[in-house]
């Protein structure tokens, strides 16, 4: 963040470039040590014994209420997986409320219904909390702060640094890209577009929990904001390496990719709730397939593209026409409040 800039914007919460920079100007700046620097979904705690991950998130959804969930779905199922893509088993969450006075009580019981039916589902406990209220105009109806623990193996504990990622290596991700992203701005801004939208928002930690029993897994994000192209920008500049993905491959729902079209906006940049990006040996891809087109989170799976030793720190996408285009995180943000 360039010092003229004294004010945030909506974009430094975007997960693209300007986050970036904050994080690093500010928050990385003053908080330095070595487990926050690693900067990956989760932190990765090795308190004695045993290996914990430690992740916390808060949720800012407008509306509360969209099609496929709410903001207590997001926020657990968002905990979830990032203990998850971590290559960690979630147990334990947290979930503290910022409630603006005049909120409806059916609505924040609907949400707690959600929250419960979802850790359900993942297998976690909620073990804590907290409550605020603030006067009128003072929050948007509802903000939600949960954080989680889970135990992970030692096995496990490079999935999060991307330090064994190697050329040769394949992408991976488990379905449809944009999903969340535009049924959320559908149902903000009330487009009232034909094709249904819905949230791909859900629970992934018992279908990686299954991938992570094959061997060759070297990596694993969950693409939320900034979507696909954020983390592959962060993958390859993370490992020094290159990144070509191929636009045919990419699944994008059509009735995603024509809203994106009206809107113009880009699929590779939409929030997604319910994806995770895998980074795999190439000789361990039809095995990681089969477990996930096995799953029902899993069926869409596609290989997108793969790690190579050119364009170093970049991000190509080879389209459709036989041209080749660098794909960056963007500085600004396409959809605000979208998580």
């Amino acid at each position: 963040m360039k010092k003229t800039e004294g004010k945030i914007l909506l974009a430094h919460g975007s997960g693209g470039k300007l986050m970036h920079d904050l994080i690093g100007s500010i928050f990385l700046k003053y908080f330095d040590n070595k487990i926050l620097n690693e900067q990956g979904d989760s932190a990765i705690l090795s308190p004695g014994s045993s290996d914990l991950a430690f992740t916390t998130d808060s949720f800012v959804v407008d509306p509360l209420f969209f099609p496929g969930g709410d903001i207590g779905k997001l926020a657990v199922c968002g905990t979830v997986n990032d203990l998850a893509v971590s290559g960690a088993e979630p147990l334990y969450i947290s979930a503290s409320f910022i409630i603006e006075e005049g909120f409806a009580v059916k609505d924040l019981e609907m949400i707690a219904v959600s929250m419960a039916d979802e850790a359900k589902k993942a297998g976690v406990l909620i073990v804590t909390g907290d409550t605020k209220v603030v006067n009128r105009g003072k929050c948007d109806r509802l903000f939600i702060n949960t954080s989680g623990i889970g135990k992970i193996g030692k096995e496990n504990l490079h999935i999060n640094k991307a330090i064994n990622v190697m050329p040769g290596d394949l992408i991976i991700i488990n379905g449809m890209i944009g999903d969340h992203g535009m049924a959320v701005m559908n149902a903000r801004e009330s487009f009232s577009f034909r094709a249904a939208l819905e949230s791909d928002c859900a629970p992934l930690n018992h279908m990686i929990s299954e991938v992570l029993k094959k061997t060759g897994v070297r990596f694993m994000r969950d693409p939320t904001r900034g979507g696909v192209a954020a983390v592959l920008n962060e993958l390859a500049v993370k490992t020094g390496l290159g990144i070509e993905i191929d636009e045919s491959a990419l699944p994008v729902r059509k009735s995603v990719k024509a809203m994106c079209e009206i809107l113009g906006l880009d699929p590779l940049h939409v929030a997604n709730e319910g994806k995770v990006i895998i980074v795999a040996q190439e000789g361990s891809m039809e095995e990681i397939m089969k477990v996930l087109k096995n799953n029902k989170l899993g069926k869409e799976s596609a290989v997108i593209g793969r790690v190579v030793d050119d364009h170093k720190g970049k991000v190509v996408l080879k389209n459709q026409t036989g041209g080749r285009q660098f794909i960056g995180s963007l500085s600004g943000d396409q959809l605000p409040r979208i998580c």
